[in-house]
């Protein structure tokens, strides 16, 4: 393909996955094939790809800021073990073999389809069980975090740190269920510890693999995942949860038939 056009197809694909990101997640089931399909080598498409899509975190999490104070202190909560989870991953992702992770994923993105399509049950579940069917917001962020949801954000974390990609569904699926508050809260919690994590893995890169990034790449993905980042955050504001559900649970089978199909062909 032309370099030029090769160019543009990068930046659109940033563009899309800035976009999606911040809604949902699984940006990078965007860009890393189109590197890949363009001619990059495997592994500098990842590097390259999770560095570029950080621009992108820092502008969702801007357009998330008000649903993110409204679950401050749930959110400072989760961080600590969110950024431990991205360190360890890292450290896997610079010392394991690729293969490892592949055979996990598809396992991690069923269930996390699973949880998102059974959300409002399980919910409402668990809210009747703790008297809370009439939660606030206000009330949501003031709840004790169960010990199972720190287990569960630190293990996406990892995965996060090793992979990048669809770590926003596994998220969106475990705190629409172990955390009673809004969508939008939520979401804004999973742009947050997104970003923490990818920024540990792309400092990870920076030290190093810094020989394997390739900086135009990055260039592109990074400027339109930061555009792609501001228009999701008006995107999923207004969405509606049903239909927001919907969109989690198409990206998740995108990002599912995307890494079984990588293990059949490997």
């Amino acid at each position: 393909m032309n370099t030029f056009w090769g160019d543009v197809l990068i930046f659109l694909a940033g563009l899309w996955a800035g976009t999606i990101n911040t809604i949902v997640g699984s940006g990078s089931l965007v860009t890393f094939p189109v590197l890949v399909a363009l001619g990059y080598n495997p592994v500098n498409a990842i590097i390259s790809n999770a560095m570029g899509l950080v621009a992108g975190g820092f502008s969702g999490a801007y357009g998330y800021r008000r649903e993110a104070v409204s679950a401050k202190r749930t959110l400072l909560r989760l961080l600590p073990v969110s950024l431990v989870g991205g360190l360890l991953g890292a450290f896997l992702l610079l010392n394991l073999p690729e293969t490892v992770f592949a055979y996990v994923a598809p396992v991690l993105i069923v269930v996390a389809i699973l949880l998102v399509i059974f959300q409002p049950r399980l919910s409402a579940w668990a809210k009747a069980r703790q008297a809370l069917e009439h939660i606030t917001p206000e009330q949501a962020d003031l709840q004790k975090v169960p010990l199972i949801l720190y287990v569960l954000v630190f293990l996406i974390g990892v995965y996060g740190g090793y992979f990048t990609a669809a770590q926003g569904v596994l998220l969106m699926g475990v705190l629409g269920i172990f955390f009673h508050g809004t969508l939008q809260q939520s979401n804004a919690i999973k742009v947050v510890l997104s970003l923490v994590v990818n920024l540990i893995a792309a400092a990870a890169y920076l030290i190093f693999a810094f020989d394997r990034i390739n900086w135009l790449a990055v260039l592109l993905i990074a400027v339109g995942s930061t555009l792609g980042g501001f228009l999701g955050a008006g995107i999923g504001r207004r969405m509606k949860p049903l239909v927001l559900r919907i969109v989690i649970v198409i990206l998740g089978i995108v990002a599912l038939v995307n890494m079984v199909g990588k293990l059949i062909n490997g």
